[in-house]
């Protein structure tokens, strides 16, 4: 699994070039997100990228859907903008984190944006996402 942009590209979460940021925990031999924030983003830089086996990966197995289908969204969803709000815990020492952010996006050329608040787990050195509260 590798993003489907070119590495010197700007990262879909805001954060930089996709390489130097959430682009080094994208490929199946990358190291895991260090924290939940990094992990929250990497997911939101994953969606928008297409990387359905990332988003799966690292969805909690007491949560994960068996598919996301994001073919089915492709020129349909443009993910546009992230904004975290605010971070909880969620370091390399904890076992919980939450992470509250805005995601920004065009569904059939309309402007949407997604508030949630997300719950995620560190188990056996990686953070999973658990949940979401959308607000």
């Amino acid at each position: 699994m590798k993003p489907k942009k070119h590495a010197n590209a700007a990262c879909p979460c805001g954060g930089g070039e996709l390489a130097a940021c959430c682009g080094r925990y994208l490929g199946s031999d990358a190291p895991p997100a260090p924290t939940a924030q990094a992990l929250m983003r990497s997911r939101y830089s994953a969606y928008a990228l297409g990387l359905e086996a990332y988003l799966l990966a690292t969805w909690h197995p007491s949560t994960r859907p068996e598919a996301l289908h994001l073919d089915e969204d492709a020129g349909v969803v443009k993910w546009i903008g992230l904004e975290v709000k605010r971070c909880e815990a969620g370091l390399e020492a904890d076992r919980e984190g939450v992470v509250e952010f805005v995601a920004r996006c065009k569904v059939g050329g309309k402007a949407e944006r997604m508030h949630e608040t997300s719950r995620f787990l560190r188990e056996d050195g990686r953070w999973y996402y658990v949940s979401g509260l959308v607000a």
